[in-house]
């Protein structure tokens, strides 16, 4: 881990504080980062999933899985 020096607004840092239930600077930050990120992340997967959608990947699969099935 890095030590970096960064000038923080304190209001926006203590309402975070409060929402995460953090105790620190340094692990209100560090949450914050590790909960954007994981954020950032769901969000890419669930555009990737709605394009797969919008292709109709899921509506070949339920026929698919629909005529195994069947026999």
């Amino acid at each position: 881990m890095s030590v970096t020096q960064i000038d923080i607004d304190d209001d926006a840092l203590a309402e975070a504080m409060r929402m995460l239930g953090t105790t620190t600077k340094k692990d209100t930050v560090n949450t914050a980062l590790r909960e954007y990120v994981s954020r950032v992340r769901r969000i890419e997967a669930l555009e990737k999933l709605s394009a797969r959608a919008e292709r109709g990947e899921f509506d070949e699969a339920i026929v698919e899985r629909h005529d195994v099935r069947a026999r």
